[in-house]
């Protein structure tokens, strides 16, 4: 059987919903948009007069017998008409870039914050590597959208209106039907086939995002490959992944050439139409030499401009393309959310309580039934079982990362689904299985339990965790740089570093979440009188395999299938001869058998 990753399901967006998502964002920065338009209509109202200039330039040089003072006229009206055109031009640039980083700022700020409040679940089934992909594109998507409006779009609009005017206004009516037509079946001609393009481009966006969270995928798990030898398997994974982004990628470039193509022979046609009339308006007497060389002008003003205008227009969708997908992450609802009138947690001493819990990851397959547990205050209750069983399932559930299906979690007597998730998620401290450290130092991965500490409060963390010795015979001592998800240090440093953490944030309930499973004994034992040390006073809840890290529990609940089995004390527990007795007595000969 051949296991494949799967991605996420194509947006339902549109380009209207993508913009109007936009809007909101842009509208915070009101005074700037209004000033960088004036700019942009001052800048244009410039740039379509200095062929006008050009025009008395060239009639007043053409005729011997003319006044030296026009042409100079003309020269200093064509030198102010192309100065204030570029002035302007770089004043609306520079008032219109703080629009632009500051919307791409905010947007990027929102759907990160977002994404943390998704739940688990979503973030289990998305692949990371992918949607970073997506927030990239996205966000540049947005530069794009605004550069290419703001800057190109609307200046090539409005110059396109003036010069119609000014050529209805001062010739035959056909140099302005020409003009039109050829704007008109070259803007049709680019729409339809660029939202032909656009599927091509879509294709690539997931192809790309699929190719890169196989390499992110294979880079994360670096060991695991190299374990198994498999790294002939996961460059063909990935070079599938390449092989078939390729393949759409010339798609797109085939595509692009055809449009390129068409684009130039409506521009060949129409302006060599404009240019014969031209000649023929100088051939008949109405027209000058003057205006040949303005209409010209005009011609390549427009064109260069509509030319780009394609390029453009191609752009805007593929960025619109790209930010359908970021923003489609913030249509995502947030599976477990605050309640309208959620209450702030805040107590130094708490009791836990699972009454009648029923909960499954989905419908099909239910993980807990009937769960009902309690860990009084200052007390240590641990739970043990078989793999499956379903105890790291209780964690996550009194984290709130997800909702229970059936009955209700309790602190204090109050359900935590009436308390807001920032005040319960500060009141519980975890070390878990296996420590995920930030690419950062050692004292940033320490100080992360109490964001704002200071150093003396986490060097006394670190000592309390038994790893300030450690720390400090590292030449850089708490500016370690630990690597990508800790891999610089070994497991027990990794734990002791989380112990640290955990005894920094100093919350009334603690979670032991197999802590020491991944250890050796030796440092099993070293660990677990420091876990002691810590919970002593605390309301501590324990899963664990190794049933000889709870044997001082106050209490001892045995987990089966997701149900309560047996529960009672550890001595309790081995003389009842039932699950735990079994449990205990096959360790027991284990580690005889290790001794």
């Amino acid at each position: 059987m051949r296991f494949t990753h799967t991605g996420p399901a194509p947006s339902n967006r549109n380009d209207v919903k993508t913009l109007k998502t936009l809007l909101p964002y842009l509208m915070q920065f009101k005074f700037r948009l209004v000033l960088a338009l004036s700019c942009l209509i001052l800048a244009k109202v410039a740039t379509v007069t200095v062929p006008l200039y050009l025009k008395d330039i060239v009639d007043a040089l053409s005729v011997p017998a003319s006044a030296l003072a026009v042409p100079v006229m003309a020269l200093a009206g064509f030198g102010i008409a192309r100065l204030l055109s570029s002035v302007l031009g770089e004043m609306r640039d520079a008032v219109f870039a703080r629009v632009i980083q500051g919307a791409i700022r905010q947007v990027a700020r929102q759907i990160f914050n977002h994404l943390f409040r998704l739940s688990l679940r979503f973030h289990l089934n998305r692949q990371t590597g992918g949607m970073s992909r997506d927030i990239e594109r996205g966000t540049k998507g947005i530069g794009f959208l605004l550069n290419f409006t703001v800057f190109n779009i609307l200046p090539t609009l409005i110059e396109i209106a003036l010069v119609i005017g000014i050529l209805l206004a001062r010739y035959d009516v056909w140099f302005a039907i020409v003009s039109f037509a050829t704007i008109a079946v070259y803007i049709t001609f680019t729409l339809l086939v660029t939202e032909w393009r656009t599927v091509f481009r879509r294709s690539m966006n997931e192809l790309d995002s699929k190719a890169n969270s196989k390499a992110i995928d294979a880079l994360i798990n670096y060991e695991t490959v190299k374990y198994f030898g498999n790294e002939g398997v996961e460059a063909a994974r990935y070079d599938a992944g390449l092989a078939a982004w390729e393949k759409s990628a010339v798609k797109n470039q085939v595509s692009l050439s055809m449009l390129n193509a068409g684009q130039g022979v409506i521009i060949a046609f129409g302006v060599t139409a404009v240019m014969v009339m031209a000649a023929q308006g100088v051939v008949g007497g109405t027209m000058s030499v003057g205006d040949v060389v303005l209409v010209s002008a005009f011609l390549t003003q427009l064109w260069s401009p509509l030319h780009f205008l394609g390029f453009v227009y191609r752009e805007i969708r593929h960025s619109l393309a790209d930010m359908e997908r970021m923003f489609s992450l913030l249509d995502e609802g947030a599976e477990v959310d605050d309640a309208a009138n959620a209450e702030v947690l805040d107590t130094r001493s708490a009791s836990v309580r699972f009454d009648s819990v029923d909960f499954g990851y989905d419908s099909k397959r239910q993980i807990l039934h009937g769960v009902s547990l309690t860990i009084p205050e200052g007390k240590t209750l641990a739970v043990v079982g078989s793999s499956g069983a379903g105890k790291s399932t209780l964690s996550r559930l009194l984290f709130r990362f997800y909702d229970v299906s059936h009955g209700r979690i309790s602190i204090n007597g109050r359900d935590i689904r009436a308390l807001t998730q920032d005040s319960l998620r500060a009141h519980i401290g975890i070390v878990p299985q296996d420590t995920v450290l930030f690419n950062d130092t050692i004292g940033y991965n320490i100080a992360y339990g109490r964001p704002g500490a200071s150093q003396a409060e986490v060097v006394e963390a670190a000592k309390s965790a038994h790893i300030h010795d450690f720390v400090v015979s590292l030449p850089d001592g708490y500016d370690t740089m630990v690597g990508e998800r800790g891999l610089k240090l070994s497991g027990g440093e990794k734990q002791r570093v989380a112990i640290a953490r955990t005894i920094l944030k100093n919350p009334p309930i603690l979670i032991f979440d197999e802590a020491t499973s991944a250890l050796d004994s030796r440092t099993e034992k070293s660990i677990q009188q420091e876990l002691a040390a810590i919970s002593a006073n605390r309301t501590t809840l324990v899963i664990a395999h190794r049933l000889s890290t709870v044997v001082d529990a106050d209490e001892i609940v045995v987990l089966e299938h997701g149900r309560v089995l047996e529960q009672g004390t550890h001595r309790a527990l081995v003389e009842k001869g039932g699950r735990y007795a079994e449990m205990w007595a096959l360790q027991q000969q284990g580690e005889v058998a290790e001794a």
